[in-house]
């Protein structure tokens, strides 16, 4: 069952998915069957990414992405999706991200959850 949020979160999330991308999981399955360059940052607190992740995510959990971020992925041309447990998030962190200048920065619409519904490797 899926988190019910307060409407000020909400609020805020949806602000920031009216300035950056989201993409589904199958596009993003898509993506990579083409061969397309990525990478995938979780965005997750530590516990959800021990518990289970996509196969060859990066994590940042959403706390200290923007402190890391240029450490672990220094090219702002990088496209990055980042996914968190629903999309909301990550939906916050890309939004972060673009403005320090990462621009190919997305968000995963129904983060994890969708992720594994799409059948999408995980580890």
């Amino acid at each position: 069952m899926a988190k019910q949020h307060g409407s000020r979160f909400v609020q805020i999330v949806d602000e920031a998915k009216s300035r950056v991308p989201e993409v589904t999981a199958i596009q993003v399955l898509e993506m990579l069957e083409s061969g397309q360059s990525m990478t995938i940052v979780d965005v997750r607190e530590e516990s959800e990414w021990a518990a289970g992740h996509v196969q060859g995510a990066v994590h940042l959990g959403k706390g200290v992405i923007e402190r890391d971020i240029e450490a672990v992925i220094p090219d702002d041309e990088t496209v990055l999706v980042l996914y968190c447990g629903g999309g909301y998030r990550s939906a916050l962190a890309a939004d972060v991200l673009h403005r320090m200048g990462y621009l190919h920065a997305v968000s995963l619409a129904g983060g994890w959850r969708a992720w594994k519904e799409a059948g999408g490797a995980t580890e």
